[in-house]
């Protein structure tokens, strides 16, 4: 039985939706990363920086390009020792400026995460996982990397059917 982690990183409070700017109570990438573990069972771990993010929408999105732009790897609230025991990853994040926030990025380049399989979902409004899956593959060197999940944010909800379906089609 493979033993599996879903790690991901979500922004709750203000939200691009559905062409608006609206206040989201759970944020899309913690909405489908509690369906992946619905689906398929295991650990749920949330990705936390120390620095929070700029509460207003637009502020935040500076923040996030500022990041990419020069490299930046926020520090993190904790992390799990070890990923030894973890067969599968299960990896979530919305679509910031074409790839993955990069506290997913501290995250990730803290392990070694060769011989796992790493399963990525992307919560987004358009864009798609954009290019986080070919930063996944350079990131995660000795990984198998799983053909990754795309979720519309503003649809989420209404999405946990393709999510489990994709999740339970992960571990084959």
């Amino acid at each position: 039985m493979q033993k599996i982690l879903t790690v991901y990183f979500s922004r709750k409070g203000q939200n691009y939706w559905n062409g608006s700017i609206v206040e989201l109570e759970k944020g899309n990438a913690q909405r489908a990363a509690e369906m992946v573990q619905k689906a398929v069972g295991g650990d749920l771990f949330e990705i936390r920086t120390v620095k929070q993010y700029a509460e207003e929408y637009r502020a935040c999105c500076e923040e996030a390009k500022r990041e990419l732009r020069e490299g930046v790897r926020p520090q993190l609230e904790s992390c799990p020792a070890s990923l030894d025991g973890y067969d599968i990853l299960f990896v979530g994040y919305p679509n910031w400026c074409g790839t993955m926030p990069m506290a997913v990025f501290s995250f990730l380049e803290k392990y070694d995460l060769t011989g796992k399989k790493i399963a990525p979902f992307c919560s987004n409004e358009g864009s798609g996982m954009g290019r986080s899956e070919g930063d996944l593959k350079e990131l995660c060197k000795g990984a198998q990397l799983v053909k990754g999940l795309s979720v519309r944010g503003s649809r989420t909800a209404e999405s946990e059917g393709e999510i489990a379906a994709w999740a339970r089609s992960a571990l084959e």
